[in-house]
């Protein structure tokens, strides 16, 4: 890999480019302030221009990666087309290629430690992240009276953490985690069978 270097611009996003590749080489707790000082080519204390420290860097890595995340749902719920059922699969399918095509970003996000609410740009991304899937719940179960509809809320942090699952075992070379379906064939056989039992789609659907 060409070594990521800063030369004229933008000094902030060159130390987060850098944060994202050793994030991917060693970890969230695999590098030093220095290390990424030096992978983007500036003085070691260069970066305390723009953050306070690591977890700064982190967080800041992880909030680029919920926008990214959140622009990605959003295109594959489509606005519920074709149907409320196909959208919501759509956003799990999204999940697994996010965390495939951006995993400096993935682990930043969901493997660092760094809290949500570390700053408010952060918790605003992730909640817009959060917000495509809750829309997409309530539409899958707005047919429901709503004394019988299940909380939307609960069944799509159910989905959440089923796509999450499915990503950690699956998705992303864990050892021994091959089988003989794919990881969105196992997600997508998963959220099936779950909606259903909760009676949010027609048995035939």
């Amino acid at each position: 890999m060409a070594k990521r270097g800063y030369h004229h611009g933008n000094l902030r996003q060159a130390l987060v480019d850098a944060t994202l590749a050793l994030i991917e080489e060693k970890g969230p707790q695999g590098f030093t302030m220095a290390e990424a000082a030096k992978r983007a080519g500036v003085s070691a204390a260069a970066p305390y221009r723009h953050f306070k420290g690591r977890e700064d860097l982190i967080a800041e890595a992880a909030r680029q990666g919920f926008e990214i995340f959140a622009d990605l749902m959003d295109y594959a719920y489509d606005s519920g087309q074709p149907s409320a059922l196909k959208a919501f699969e759509a956003t799990g399918r999204a999940y697994l290629a996010f965390a495939r095509r951006y995993p400096g970003h993935y682990i930043a996000m969901f493997e660092s430690g760094i809290s949500i609410n570390a700053t408010p740009d952060l918790a605003l991304a992730a909640n817009r992240a959060h917000g495509v899937l809750s829309r997409a719940a309530e539409a899958l179960s707005e047919h429901i009276p709503p004394d019988r509809r299940p909380p939307a809320s609960m069944f799509s942090a159910h989905i959440w953490a089923m796509s999450h699952g499915v990503v950690e075992l699956f998705a992303r070379g864990a050892p021994g985690a091959r089988g003989p379906f794919s990881p969105e064939d196992l997600l997508e056989t998963g959220i099936g069978i779950y909606l259903r039992g909760l009676g949010l789609v027609p048995p035939d659907e």
